[in-house]
């Protein structure tokens, strides 16, 4: 005492919403500690996991590049927990999900009657995420204008909220993701090339699932599990119902891995599922490259035909 009344609301508010913040992440990370990485046996991903180590205690920021499905958010919250700051909060926001008027609010926050409809101060995410990570998953879809805009951020600390004439000074590791060929975006000019640089210190690229040879069955025996652990029965795939996983392309990587192992293991009858049974669920869902169906050579090459 004393002390401005304004000045303690926003204290005590910032206090509050970072605590809320910290409170889901910890659920967040303890509910997905099954759905931990797996590594695999290929020599890609055992790069990544190496590079992941050597940069998390690191404060540089990490660029995560990979198709869709690859688990780059997985990789996000590994580096966090291994990070200096793991003990504060992991914010996440996906850039290309949100309208491209609502990004700037939503990063940096706005002031009271910035706009129409701010009836009172809100803090942005990166704010919230003060002494913690802020991931940016899909930083290239972010419009042009607010690459600037977060480029400044990245190079002085600061947030300046929408509406607001002095700045706020924040500290977080931050970590970015795309599945866009984020070179090709900065060859065309459809992302900053500066900024590029500034996020692109450390690459850590994933590779598609169709390159980890012999990791699908690694990756639907963890599945397999994780239905255990959530009250699902017991139930494996025989070695040929995991040949057709193996054949497959899997063009949506781990996630639709995950979903389609999901899905058979909940509709099939038996402990054992056997490949007529994937087959039989699948069927002309689960397409292989060029939009076939799984079949013989011969039978593809009649079709082709």
């Amino acid at each position: 005492k004393p002390c401005h009344l304004d000045e303690l609301e926003q204290v005590l508010r910032k206090a509050l919403e970072k605590r809320s913040l910290a409170e889901r992440s910890d659920a967040l990370l303890d509910s997905a500690s099954t759905a931990a990485i797996e590594w695999g046996r290929g020599s890609a991903m055992a790069q990544v996991q190496s590079d992941l180590l050597k940069v998390a205690p690191t404060d540089v920021p990490v660029l995560i590049l990979g198709e869709t499905g690859t688990g780059k958010e997985l990789v996000a919250r590994e580096l966090h927990a291994r990070s200096a700051v793991s003990t504060g909060p992991f914010v996440a926001i996906n850039c290309g999900a949100i309208a491209p008027t609502l990004v700037e609010s939503l990063l940096f926050g706005h002031e009271k009657g910035a706009f129409t409809g701010a009836v009172r101060r809100k803090l942005g995410l990166a704010e919230v995420a003060d002494g913690g990570t802020l991931f940016l998953d899909e930083i290239a879809e972010l419009p042009l204008d607010l690459q600037v805009k977060l480029l400044r951020f990245l190079q002085e600390g600061e947030v300046l909220r929408v509406g607001a004439t002095a700045p706020v000074q924040v500290h977080v590791r931050i970590v970015a993701a795309t599945h866009v060929d984020v070179d090709a975006a900065v060859g065309s000019g459809e992302f900053r090339e500066d900024l590029y640089y500034r996020l692109g210190t450390v690459r850590l690229e994933l590779p598609p699932l169709r390159e980890r040879s012999g990791d699908v069955s690694l990756l639907v025996q963890r599945f397999l599990q994780e239905m255990v652990k959530r009250g699902r029965p017991a139930k494996r795939f025989s070695p040929e119902a995991l040949a057709i996983f193996e054949a497959y392309a899997w063009p949506g990587n781990v996630r639709e891995l995950r979903m389609i192992v999901e899905r058979v293991s909940i509709l099939s009858d038996g402990d054992v599922i056997e490949a007529a049974e994937v087959e039989r669920r699948l069927g002309r869902g689960l397409r292989g490259e060029g939009g076939l169906s799984l079949m013989t050579l011969r039978e593809a090459e009649q079709k082709l035909v």
